[in-house]
């Protein structure tokens, strides 16, 4: 029998899954003052990016409004459209970074359809590639995701630092 280790995944396993929500990682990522703390690759106005820090597969990110916000009709417009472009930029940047030959992109909404920080919505964007089944999530309820979170940081901030004028480490930069 081979052993794989995920020791990445043991906090995540261990964590309080009591009535205590956790602090919002959306609102930490708008705060924070090292994006690579909290794996946010690009911060506009409206609306950041990040790395989902227990991936489904190498590249998971998530899109969220800068907005505290749990449902979609509780948005401005103006953040709806931030939204929906840094969408579309991410997975122009996933498609150039990693060339997957497809993307599973999708929203939950509440706890009881799996939203794991259901107060504050966002997207989650997933790259998939053929012949690519996961098989050992079902079988054994573990992931194999052979790139280490800070590689993929360090291989997608140089192209989110190339998107219109966006905020990434503080710093303004511009296209």
């Amino acid at each position: 029998m081979d052993i794989i280790f995920t020791p990445w995944r043991y906090p995540y396993l261990t964590a309080p899954k009591g009535d205590v929500p956790p602090a919002c990682i959306f609102c930490a990522a708008v705060g924070a003052e090292n994006p690579r703390d909290t794996l946010t690759l690009l911060r506009t106005d409206d609306a950041l990016v990040m790395l989902n820090r227990y991936p489904y597969t190498n590249g998971h990110l998530m899109v969220a409004p800068v907005a505290h916000e749990s449902r979609l009709f509780d948005s401005s417009d103006r953040s709806l459209r931030a939204l929906i472009r840094l969408t579309a930029d991410a997975q122009r940047v996933l498609s150039d970074v990693y060339h997957p030959d497809g993307f599973n992109v999708g929203m939950n909404f509440g706890s009881v359809a799996g939203a794991g920080f259901a107060d504050h919505y966002h997207v989650h964007i997933v790259p998939r590639w053929g012949g690519d089944t996961n098989f050992m999530s079902v079988t054994a309820q573990t992931r194999l995701v052979p790139e280490e979170l800070d590689v993929t940081f360090d291989k997608l901030t140089p192209h989110f630092r190339q998107l219109h004028g966006a905020t990434i480490h503080g710093e303004q930069h511009s296209a």
